[in-house]
């Protein structure tokens, strides 16, 4: 953490973080049971912040790796750095943007040279949480930005105000489109899941 004064930006926060998810495959004992795909996605990230209460929060750098560990043909991979933006109101909705540059990499290594098509070139994620912190609403949008052949991704998040216990709520997501994962990523999708939310980041 450091504290600067660079146009309207006054600090400064170097990050690293890391992401995993995997996928239940528990009915294909003969292929991969009980998980089809687990996706890693470490990343660092530059934030530049503004202090500012409400409206521009913050802008991120960052660089980010995805892929799935496997062996050809299911392996998949990718390297982007991108930029983001963040916005925030009255501590209740909030909204970040983010447009991205794939890393390129030589056609000998290139596992999924078409993947930018697919998973887009850009996502927005707006996010609702009430001044009693009872539920959260997320929507993540992605689009590939191609008018031709356009390709995107939705993602519905729902924290409900049912607790179980004193940790936990239930979970529901609703997903359509490409990308939901690597492995199945020039494929279109659509997924109803449910599960328990411990916290949310």
């Amino acid at each position: 953490y450091r504290t600067i004064h660079f146009l309207d930006f006054s600090d400064f926060r170097l990050w690293g973080a890391y992401t995993q998810q995997s996928n239940w495959q528990s009915f294909n004992t003969r292929n991969s049971s009980p998980f089809r795909e687990t996706n890693y996605e470490p990343e660092l990230i530059a934030t530049f912040g503004t202090g500012n209460s409400n409206g521009f929060k913050l802008a991120n750098i960052g660089l980010v790796h995805q892929s799935n560990g496997q062996s050809l043909p299911q392996s998949r991979s990718w390297n982007r750095l991108y930029l983001q933006g963040g916005w925030e109101w009255n501590n209740t909705f909030s909204l970040l943007g983010r447009g991205w540059w794939r890393i390129p990499e030589t056609p000998q290594k290139d596992d999924n040279p078409d993947i930018q098509n697919y998973l887009g070139r850009g996502d927005v994620v707006l996010r609702w949480e009430p001044v009693d912190k009872s539920q959260i609403v997320s929507l993540l949008l992605r689009n590939n930005l191609n008018l031709g052949r356009n390709r995107g991704f939705l993602q519905l998040d729902w924290t409900t105000p049912v607790k179980l216990g004193n940790s936990a709520k239930l979970f529901v997501q609703i997903t359509n489109g490409f990308g939901e994962s690597l492995i199945d990523y020039n494929h279109r999708q659509r997924t109803i899941g449910m599960g328990i939310a411990f916290r949310d980041w």
